[in-house]
């Protein structure tokens, strides 16, 4: 690991005044369970890194009338007690269970996992954010039975390592961010992701002196589920994992929003699998019909087409979970 300033500022103010004006100078520090392990194996080696653990302003959860707002350095423990979580947003306390270790979840912070940095094995071990030596792409000449089978256009392949970003956009969440000199905006979590094209930039549309600060749901009584397809359940990262939520009148669906996860550079709302449900009564058939729309646009690379099963599987259940849960 090579050395570091480290700065542990009072206010939000403050550590966005830190923080450099181009990605890689600075690091922001929330629960640690990414950054520490990145600065030991040298994926970053940042001047500075900001630590936001006495920024009380960032922690907690309110409950109003019409919304929940989670503090971006709630841990995921916190999350998942929260009575108003469980109550209202079951896809989230299921999305946060999934990861299957104690440690991570007591430490990790809710702005933590969705600012968390792929999890490629190739970025990991030094070539690059797109996995490339010289002018070969890695990926798609080597093993790539977890990359991404949507928006695989390129540069890009890898999946979007966040457990709770499909689970926030498919419940409508808006993020807000925090700049310097106090400035603040808005961005709605289905915007909060994107596909780096160039290894300059990150994979969410923070800037570099930006800061993720809070997280508001909407309380619209939304039915919602997720479900995930693990090679094991413990400390490991989902092959396929589908959110799902909707209002439920008389057996029918309307306002729905279907959403997968570790398929796409970034969480993907699937268009057909949402359309597909809104109007439908809910059953089995229905169900799978869903799982089946889910995979339109699909393109495997060499290794990794058994995910199309793994959508499909996904989906379905996460319908029925969340049906069920009515």
């Amino acid at each position: 690991m090579k050395s570091f300033e480290y700065a542990i500022p009072s206010s939000l103010e403050e550590a966005s005044s830190l923080l450099a004006q181009s990605w890689g100078e600075t690091e922001i520090l929330a629960g640690g369970t990414d950054l520490v392990t990145s600065l030991k194996q040298q994926v970053t080696a940042p001047k500075r890194v900001v630590s936001l653990r006495n920024i009380s302003s960032l922690k907690g959860i309110t409950v109003q009338r019409q919304s929940v707002r989670i503090g971006a350095m709630t841990t995921l423990a916190d999350l998942t007690a929260n009575s108003a979580v469980k109550e209202h947003f079951p896809a989230l306390v299921k999305a946060v269970q999934g990861i299957g270790s104690q440690q991570i979840i007591s430490a990790g912070t809710v702005g933590g996992d969705l600012c968390q940095r792929p999890r490629c094995w190739y970025y990991r071990n030094g070539f690059g954010l797109f996995g490339k030596q010289g002018d070969t792409s890695l990926v798609l000449e080597g093993d790539n039975r977890y990359h991404a089978i949507f928006g695989n256009e390129g540069p890009a392949y890898f999946v979007s390592a966040s457990s709770l970003g499909p689970a926030l956009i498919a419940l409508g969440a808006t993020l807000k961010i925090s700049g310097t000199k106090g400035k603040t905006r808005e961005v709605a979590a289905r915007e909060f992701f994107r596909t780096p094209k160039s290894e300059s930039e990150r994979e969410t549309v923070l800037r570099p002196n930006e800061i993720l600060f809070e997280i508001t749901i909407p309380i619209r009584g939304l039915k919602n589920a997720t479900y995930e397809v693990r090679h094991r359940q413990g400390l490991d990262w989902p092959y396929v994992t589908a959110t799902v939520s909707f209002a439920l009148k008389g057996g029918t669906a309307s306002n729905a929003s279907v959403v997968l996860g570790h398929v796409a550079p970034v969480p993907w709302p699937s268009a057909a699998a949402s359309k597909a449900l809104n109007g439908a009564r809910i059953d089995a058939s229905l169900a799978a019909k869903c799982g089946q729309a889910a995979t339109e646009g699909a393109k495997p690379l060499s290794g990794n087409a058994y995910k199309l099963q793994l959508v499909k599987t996904a989906v379905k259940r996460a319908v029925l979970d969340a049906a069920a849960a009515a």
